[in-house]
């Protein structure tokens, strides 16, 4: 059964990043075809991650750097956790994230500096699957090959009947409908490019049994959108799942191995580019244990969504891990070289500029500490003694005969002797 998503996504996040990336995207396809005559939409893909992961190399050095601080840091960080252990109060648990937060400026970072990555990352990840999955909805030229099809079938007379029964013989659900009574030529003709890009090859045989007089139209169209589909013979609409099983139907093993190769080689490049990512904390603790279960699950995780995903999608994820190994290699050279405190020195001067030009001195941070110590210590005092006048209430309230009570006697002697 195959899943239809009508034009392009409209999600209110997702939606305008895959409308970017189509955009960017669909340049490159222009340029490819227009400037070198290559039509192929998975070189496209391979050109669009070079061009992602080199307008986030500056997220990534900075996760980087990041990174490089985090291990020298571990062991502070390590002490103040050991330091408050146990202890849940209030007063505790304040002065456990001031010394935490104190120790992240002496190194001039935020706890946050190694979430921006995934922060980004994801949501291009997602909104591109929502691209390669309806491309023709994204890249003109592509969908520019259907025209001739389109035509021809709205041209037949009561074809809306004829498309609706030919859906539900061949089990094309659509995530939404048309409504060919309100006679919207564009959105019919969205409708059916959306159909003809998804159905396959089986789809195409029979739809030319739908509509005999369009067999020739029908023939050149899906010759065309095989040419710049295809890439080392696989089709990148298709997923790898479904081309092994169809190609193993037909003895076409070459296909069968080359559908096959996509999850292996995606999941050996994930576990080359974790090998070479540096550790973003050592010890025990549960941040470094949390980055170890994500480098063991990452490469599994992407191994089995290759099955079911375009096959566009798993060239996305092969061309970045591959870009991302090649980046990291020359980071980790270069950061072999870096001072550490340089790097410290380069995040105070950028958080101090930052303080300054929201209007903040370091002298007024430093005012505002000292007034919080002030604070702590008196409301410490008075604890003291709201705790000692407390107790010798509850002295002079002791039942007569008990051990309390004896006390106080021998205070009172003391008292009376020592006037």
């Amino acid at each position: 059964m195959a899943e239809i998503i009508l034009t392009q996504y409209d999600g209110a996040i997702l939606g305008p990043i895959a409308k970017l990336l189509g955009w960017v995207m669909s340049g490159i396809y222009y340029v490819m075809d227009h400037v070198f005559g290559i039509q192929n939409i998975g070189l496209a893909i391979i050109i669009l991650t070079f061009v992602i992961y080199l307008c986030m190399f500056p997220v990534t050095y900075k996760q980087q750097k990041f990174s490089k601080l985090s291990q020298k840091m571990q062991p502070e960080l390590q002490a103040v956790q050991k330091k408050y252990q146990g202890k849940r109060d209030q007063l505790s648990v304040q002065k456990m994230q001031e010394e935490t937060q104190s120790i992240y400026e002496k190194y001039g970072v935020s706890p946050t500096g190694s979430c921006m990555y995934m922060l980004i990352s994801m949501p291009i990840l997602f909104a591109l699957y929502r691209v390669i999955y309806n491309v023709p909805a994204y890249i003109g030229s592509v969908k520019g090959i259907f025209d001739n099809a389109v035509t021809g079938i709205m041209g037949v007379s009561g074809f809306a009947d004829k498309l609706t029964k030919f859906m539900e013989d061949n089990r094309i659900v659509l995530t939404q409908s048309v409504d060919f009574a309100a006679k919207d030529d564009g959105a019919v003709s969205n409708f059916i490019v959306d159909t003809l890009y998804k159905m396959g090859n089986n789809g195409w045989t029979a739809i030319k049994e739908v509509f005999p007089s369009l067999s020739d139209v029908f023939t050149t169209t899906q010759s065309e959108l095989d040419h710049v589909n295809n890439f080392i013979g696989l089709n990148i609409g298709e997923s790898p799942w479904h081309i092994m099983t169809t190609s193993f139907e037909a003895g076409a093993w070459l296909l069968v191995i080359g559908a096959l190769l996509i999850p292996i080689i995606s999941w050996l490049t994930q576990v080359l580019n974790m090998k070479l990512m540096p550790s973003a904390s050592g010890g025990n603790d549960q941040m470094a244990q949390s980055m170890k279960t994500m480098n063991r699950v990452m490469p599994i995780f992407s191994f089995v969504m290759c099955f079911t995903v375009p096959v566009g999608l798993g060239l996305y994820w092969i061309a970045g891990a591959l870009f991302r190994s090649i980046q990291q290699f020359i980071l980790n050279k270069h950061m072999e070289n870096i001072s550490l405190d340089d790097i410290i020195a380069e995040n105070k001067e950028k958080k101090k500029k930052k303080r300054e030009k929201m209007g903040i001195s370091d002298n007024q941070i430093s005012s505002a500490a000292k007034m919080s110590t002030k604070v702590n210590t008196h409301n410490s005092d008075h604890s003291n003694e709201e705790k000692i006048l407390q107790a010798e209430s509850y002295a002079k309230k002791a039942k007569p005969g008990s051990m309390t009570a004896k006390v106080n006697m021998v205070r009172e002697f003391n008292e009376r002797n020592n006037k």
